[in-house]
């Protein structure tokens, strides 16, 4: 990589807001709030991230879809245009 022009890529701790899963990884992403985390070489002080959705509450992930309002909707249609 070529010096100077690429943002910083360090370890990062990324926590589910919905569920409180918390995983590690890289980013580049910065944040004031710090976790400390236990890893093989001892207990390291990474930055905390709070996000509102990870694969740990998506509904495509865990499987439990929202059920939506189809019947409301084919009255309305039908309604409308007269059905």
């Amino acid at each position: 990589m070529k010096a100077g022009i690429h943002p910083d890529y360090h370890p990062v701790v990324f926590q589910d807001a919905t569920t409180g899963r918390t995983f590690l990884t890289r980013s580049t992403a910065t944040s004031s709030r710090t976790i400390e985390w236990q890893t093989a070489d001892g207990i390291h002080t990474y930055p905390l991230i709070v996000v509102d959705v990870t694969s740990d509450s998506h509904p495509v992930w865990t499987g439990k879809r929202q059920i939506m309002d189809t019947a409301g909707r084919v009255e309305k249609f039908n309604r409308k245009y007269g059905r």
